[in-house]
């Protein structure tokens, strides 16, 4: 016999957790259902931990660097098991508090495998053993997704690391291998070389972080290489073997030919593949894409009525705060009888590389092929006082502006705290503020803000 819920949420993401304790105090019954862990892939496995690594890696490099700044230290050394620690701790916090707001809720957690039998119907396979089926008029998937394992012969053969595995090595690789050059195995290169690994970034593409601009990729690339990493552009992974002394061995392509390549790790950073294969979607009649993406409109319902997706399964922008404005969206619509959409919204982000690449809007590429009549400003980091106070001066930073309205369309800033700056302009677009407008802004000197006046005089 099924149990009746009034919502039943697969998948504690950021998203999930925050609609189940919504939903729960506005006094709907409802079950929250986890195959693994509270909090999903930010807390878990993305966010949290890799940027509290980050931020250990970072004091590596400074520490190495600390001479320029006139402060002498001795040999640095790497404790990546402490390191480990640490982020695991704060990843136990961050799970904790949220399994404790649900339970404060009276949300109905149950850990488990989770799968569609009808239209109003889901049947769980319980991690402690045993199944239950549940019914409710409104469903809600936040299922997430997973690292991709490219079709790469030998691979199935050779112990690879993918963007979990790797926060959880308690030595100093040798010699790491990082295939693609996305957001994911540019934070991860760029910790282990300061963690002191030597590292290798193999991108089949003809740039790192193909969406971005030519002339952003190149800064990044070039940074990237002047900590020491090597980077292979154009390189296409063939094959891929491991000798009887546990080297790796990858083949790849690019137009000079074949190479092989040794390293002690290989870290495969494709991209994620949406957890809906694993959902039996089909007995609900609910519609996906070719790449598995569940299919919903810009109030994220799915085709069958009742039945939402929110987050990453969605194909949408793969980013917590994206997750978590889903939300927002279906808190306002289902609990105060609003009319959000995804609709117009603004897309920001951070790669959290060093300097932060911080962008939101359109890119210059993005704006022409648009047909869109823009200025473009830019200037690098060298020309801020306050990077060149701090010595942090590598990077750039770039605005697309409307040539007629003197809007803004987008921002980007390679450069020290490029998240925190680009976010302050996201406020400006958001606020109908013009070039012209943040030109004339009188900022506190010397801040990093200042930039702004600088950056929008030559528009």
């Amino acid at each position: 016999m099924a149990e009746q819920f009034d919502v039943i949420i697969i998948g504690a993401g950021q998203a999930g957790v925050p609609l189940a304790g919504a939903f729960a105090r506005a006094g709907r019954r409802t079950a929250l259902i986890e195959a693994s862990h509270v909090g999903g892939t930010c807390i878990n496995e993305g966010c949290t931990p890799t940027k509290t690594m980050v931020a250990s890696a970072r004091i590596a490099y400074l520490a190495r660097h600390a001479g320029q700044y006139g402060v002498q230290t001795g040999a640095i050394q790497v404790d990546l098991g402490a390191v480990r620690q640490r982020k695991r701790e704060l990843v136990t916090s961050w799970r904790t508090g949220s399994e404790q707001r649900l339970h404060h809720d009276g949300v109905t957690l149950l850990m488990g495998t989770a799968q569609l039998s009808g239209p109003k119907t889901v049947t769980v396979t319980l991690n402690a053993g045993g199944t239950r089926q549940f019914t409710a008029d409104t469903i809600v998937i936040n299922a997430g997704t997973r690292s991709s394992t490219p079709d790469l012969p030998g691979l199935a053969e050779v112990p690879f690391l993918d963007s979990t595995s790797i926060m959880e090595l308690d030595a100093v690789p040798e010699h790491l291998l990082v295939l693609g050059g996305g957001y994911i195995g540019l934070e991860f290169g760029q910790m282990f070389r300061r963690f002191g690994s030597r590292v290798t970034i193999v991108q089949r593409g003809a740039r790192l972080l193909a969406r971005e601009d030519g002339d952003v990729a190149d800064a990044v690339a070039a940074l990237l290489r002047e900590d020491g990493a090597e980077v292979l552009l154009n390189t296409a992974a063939r094959r891929v073997s491991r000798s009887d002394n546990g080297t790796i061995h990858l083949t790849v392509a690019s137009p000079a030919g074949e190479q092989t390549l040794e390293g002690s790790h290989l870290l495969v950073a494709v991209g994620r593949t949406p957890n809906s294969d694993r959902l039996n979607l089909a007995a609900a009649g609910i519609a996906t894409n070719q790449r598995g993406n569940i299919i919903v409109d810009e109030r994220l319902a799915t085709n069958v009525p009742g039945i939402y997706a929110v987050g990453d399964i969605t194909g949408g922008p793969a980013f917590t705060h994206i997750a978590y404005d889903d939300f927002r969206i279906l808190k306002a619509n289902l609990l105060e009888g609003g009319s959000k959409s995804t609709r117009g919204r603004l897309v920001p982000y951070t790669v959290f590389i060093d300097p932060q690449l911080g962008r939101v809007g359109l890119g210059e590429e993005e704006a022409r092929a648009q047909g869109r009549t823009v200025k473009i400003a830019t200037m690098p980091m060298s020309y801020v006082a306050r990077a060149i106070e701090v010595a942090e001066t590598r990077g750039l930073v770039k605005a697309v502006i409307d040539a007629e309205t003197d809007q803004i369309l987008g921002f980007t800033m390679l450069g020290i705290e490029g998240g925190e700056i680009m976010s302050a302009v996201q406020l400006a677009m958001q606020g109908g503020l013009t070039a012209s407008d943040l030109r004339d802004t009188i900022f506190a000197h010397p801040t990093l803000a200042e930039l702004l006046n600088t950056l929008f005089a030559q528009s």
